[in-house]
């Protein structure tokens, strides 16, 4: 079989094992159309489908490599919080934020100093495991509703909650299953959990900028390619807007469960 194909892209990026990229009408690659896809799912993620982010995950990874890519999809990420903020804006509160902060910091200073020595796919299977294990709670909470109640109110798995999402968001900006767990867990309301991810990923993917650059993750020409694949990210945070509207809680719930666990697998088993 021949080996995937190393194929140069402007501004010194490099696509790892896609293979052959044939043109699509002459115009896009499949290098493009995935790369668009990535960015359609980042903003679809802000929406409230935040599952759907670890398409994005594979996929930036995938395309750009797997360092490459965390520097990569974080202007993109900020670009989708700044529009979803205000978007739903209305719905929840900074009060949840406050509380998860403190926990996520320390989480983010673990990640970074763990991303700079960690092999990417050890990585990757650590946050996997986590977002398995947050599902499986989340399932049992569920099937014996009495046993958790005392424990979800916890000081600790606040705590938990947050250390796991600043290290998620920081190694793979994997974070997204892990804070809406977390919310649902604690019954907070479709419409008030989108507001609340929404406050808390704008405020910790700022923070991260620094960091990132640190690592020379975010540079002139991931910035370049960031601007290509913006519209992307807009059409999938308004978009997501007009179609989480017409989603029942219920329906909503479920689906977190399921984009978390295939994320979870698919991240596990890299």
């Amino acid at each position: 079989m021949q080996n995937p194909a190393r194929v140069a892209l402007p501004a010194g990026f490099v696509l790892a094992g896609a293979g052959d990229l044939p043109m699509v009408c002459g115009i896009m690659s499949s290098f493009d159309l995935l790369a668009l896809l990535a960015a359609l799912c980042i903003g679809l993620s802000k929406s409230g489908f935040s599952g759907i982010s670890m398409v994005s995950v594979v996929l930036l990874a995938d395309l750009y490599g797997p360092k490459a890519s965390v520097g990569l999809a974080l202007p993109l990420l900020i670009a989708a919080d700044l529009m979803a903020y205000p978007a739903f804006i209305q719905h929840g509160s900074w009060r949840p934020v406050w509380r998860l902060l403190g926990p996520a910091l320390a989480g983010l200073a673990v990640g970074w100093w763990v991303l700079g020595w960690i092999h990417d796919g050890a990585a990757r299977r650590v946050i996997g495991g986590c977002v398995l294990m947050m599902v499986i709670l989340q399932v049992a909470r569920r099937w014996r509703p009495g046993v958790f109640e005392r424990w979800e109110e916890s000081r600790a798995f606040g705590l938990g909650a947050g250390v796991l999402g600043g290290f998620a968001t920081m190694l793979a900006n994997a974070a997204g299953p892990v804070i809406q767990l977390y919310l649902l867990a604690r019954r907070v309301p479709k419409m008030e959990l989108i507001g609340i991810g929404a406050r808390f990923f704008l405020l910790i993917n700022l923070i991260k900028v620094p960091l990132n650059a640190r690592l020379a993750l975010i540079t002139e020409a991931s910035l370049w390619e960031n601007a290509r694949l913006l519209p992307a990210v807009a059409l999938g945070v308004f978009g997501g807007k007009w179609l989480i509207r017409h989603v029942p809680q219920v329906a909503f719930d479920w689906m977190i469960l399921v984009f978390s666990t295939i994320a979870g697998l698919r991240l596990l088993f890299w």
